[in-house]
This record gives structure tokens, C-alpha cells and sequence, in this order.
């Protein structure tokens, strides 16, 4: 009877034999902490109802004029005039798709061991997990980049600095902390918003938790038992900034079948310093937005659907979609800064 499906699977539950199958409380997966994940920390994301629509910008000149004037007698002062004009978004929808072998999956049912993991969780998790990278990937290629700010600054190893350079924070003889609090002065001065936000580049981030000029600060709120840790807490509150986010998200930037080409998917040696609200407002400006369109209109921005495949394939799928647009809402909100280490 042991040659039969029905055999075999009575034999397994009366524990005559073990089958072989693979453990069910421990894999080798490679998924990334979700904190590792930068883009929606820099951008807030709008969730929208039409795949592209319009929306307002006033612009800031005249929001920020004093159009108050002495009334004069018997009269009315002209009208204060507040301009206004409207911007498009556009959101472009992604699809990944995962393959289950049905065949294969029947195999395994049969085993009847220590429960198998159910494929389609497994290739739901992965399909999620390559959304984050895949929206890191668009978030650094428009936005994390030289060219796309008007306010962008060079990093030099010389501590005689013109223009827009700034001493590479590698240089012992550079201050991020007045550094980065005269670029928030600036911004303020220009825009009335202080930025609050800095996306740092990893060697950045190692550059600046073991710069001397920060280590100073810090080092007499330590002890023995607790030594004084530079993290992202205590540059963020020396920044005077909300948030400070390491662009620590990594990906495969090989193809299927290449060597792998594992890297940083953000330049590990730039900076970005903006503005951004927490949630979208009419009444706040932002250095950009992440537009999403829930397409289904089912509430969810990463729509994961199981259909099965063509007829005699013995195969089903697991389907991903996303639709979405970044876009740089407010160049002055923003400043980039490349080479700073």
C-alpha cells in the first residue's frame, strides 16, 4: 500500500515513517529591514483617487508679501492679489508577477510533513519587499542625484572653500553641525520653512558618527556602563532637524544569471536636506510628494492578486501592482550636496 498516494499519507500519520522536507522554523532569506527603506521617509505619500489629476500651487512671493497699506480717507486700498496656477501628477502603474509549480506544490502537499509554507505568502512577501526597493530605486534616480536641485553644493578636501562648495565631512576640519544649520538658516530665509528633514548617504552617516568635532559634543553623556553612541537621535537633535534617515536599502543591480553586483541603491556619499510635511496639506508647502493610486479602489496601495496560468501550464501566479508619480513639488525646499566624503 506504501506505493499509493493514499498509502503513503496513512503510513505519515501513523508516524510509521518521517518524510523528507525541508525545516519550517528557520530559511535563508535576504529581506531588508523595513527602516532601511528611505523613500517614503523623505516624501509623504498622497493617496489619490484618479490615476492623474491636478493640483494647486500659490505662489510663494505673494503669500509672503506684506500687502497691507495705510487705508486712506474716504477710500479702499487695491485689492491684494495672490497668485495661483496648477501642477500635474501622473501615476504610472508597476506590475511584478512570482510563478508557483503546481506540480511541485502537489509533491510537497503530499509529503504531509511539518507544514510546508504556502507559496503564494512566500512570493506576496517578496513581491512587497521588491516594491520598497523598486520605489528607493525611482527615489534615488530623480531625486538623489546631481542635477535635479538648484541649490546643489560640491564637497572639497580643501578647507579653502568658494561657492558652493563645503568642506568634506571626512575632513576632520569640517563642522557639519554649523554646516548644516547655516544651509537650514538659508532655506529659512528663503522659503519660511527650516528644513526637516536629511537624507544621509551610508559612509556619510559612518563619516559623521565618528567625527571629532560631533564626538566632542556627545562624549559627556556617556558613562561607563552606557558610552556616549552618536545614532540617529542624537544627530538629528544636533541638526535641529525632525528626521535625519540613512539611505541604507541595498539591491542587486545585476542581471538574472550575472554575478551578483550587490550595492547601496542611494549615493553612499551624498546628502539631501529638505522640507516635507508628515501628511498631506493644503496649507504646507513640500519639497516633493508620493503620489499613490489606489486602483482598485479596495484601500490598498500594493494590490497582490493570485490568478492561475494558461491551460497546461500547471502553473499559477502571484501578481503585484502598484501605481504611483514622485515628483519635486518645491526645488527651493531642497538642497543636495554630492562628494561629501
Amino acid at each position: 500500500m506504501r506505493n499509493t498516494t493514499k498509502g503513503i499519507a496513512a503510513e505519515i500519520a501513523k508516524g510509521a515513517f518521517r518524510p523528507h522536507t525541508a525545516l519550517t522554523n528557520m530559511a535563508l532569506s535576504y529581506y531588508q529591514n523595513s527602516a532601511n527603506y528611505f523613500a517614503k521617509s523623505l516624501f509623504p505619500v498622497c493617496p489619490v483617487d484618479l490615476s492623474s489629476d491636478n493640483y494647486y500651487i500659490f505662489d510663494k512671493e505673494d503669500l509672503l508679501r506684506d500687502s497691507w497699506q495705510r487705508k486712506p480717507a474716504y477710500g479702499k486700498v487695491a485689492p491684494a492679489v495672490v497668485s495661483e496656477h496648477t501642477e500635474t501628477y501622473n501615476c504610472k502603474v508597476d506590475q511584478m508577477i512570482m510563478g508557483i509549480d503546481q506540480i511541485r506544490q502537489t509533491d510537497l502537499q503530499r509529503r504531509q510533513g511539518p507544514a510546508t509554507r504556502d507559496p503564494r505568502v512566500q512570493r506576496t512577501k517578496t513581491i512587497a519587499e521588491q516594491a520598497n526597493i523598486h520605489q528607493d530605486v525611482l527615489f534615488a534616480g530623480s531625486f538623489f542625484k546631481s542635477g535635479v536641485w538648484s541649490n546643489e553644493y560640491t564637497g572639497v578636501d580643501s578647507t579653502s572653500v568658494s561657492g558652493k562648495q563645503f568642506i568634506k565631512f571626512s575632513n576632520d576640519n569640517s563642522d557639519p553641525v554649523k554646516f548644516f544649520d547655516e544651509k537650514a538658516t538659508e532655506m529659512q530665509e528663503l522659503t519660511g520653512r527650516r528644513p526637516n528633514r536629511i537624507g544621509l548617504g551610508a559612509n556619510v552617516f559612518t563619516a559623521l558618527k565618528n567625527h571629532p568635532g560631533i564626538l566632542e559634543r556627545v562624549k559627556y553623556g556617556g558613562s561607563t556602563m552606557n558610552p556616549a553612541n552618536v545614532n540617529l537621535n542624537v544627530l538629528s537633535q544636533l541638526f535641529s532637524t525632525e528626521r535625519v534617515v540613512v539611505m541604507q536599502s541595498i539591491m542587486n543591480k545585476a542581471a538574472m544569471g550575472a554575478d551578483a553586483d550587490m550595492g547601496f541603491i542611494g549615493d553612499p556619499n551624498a546628502i539631501l536636506l529638505c522640507y516635507a510635511t508628515n501628511n498631506p496639506s493644503i496649507d504646507e508647502p513640500s519639497a516633493g510628494y508620493i503620489f499613490t493610486w489606489d486602483m482598485l479602489g479596495d484601500g490598498q496601495i500594493l494590490p497582490v492578486l493570485n490568478y492561475l496560468g494558461e491551460n497546461g501550464t500547471h502553473s499559477e501566479y502571484v501578481e503585484g501592482l502598484m501605481a504611483s508619480d514622485m515628483k519635486k513639488t518645491a526645488d527651493d525646499l531642497g538642497m543636495f550636496f554630492k562628494d561629501a566624503v
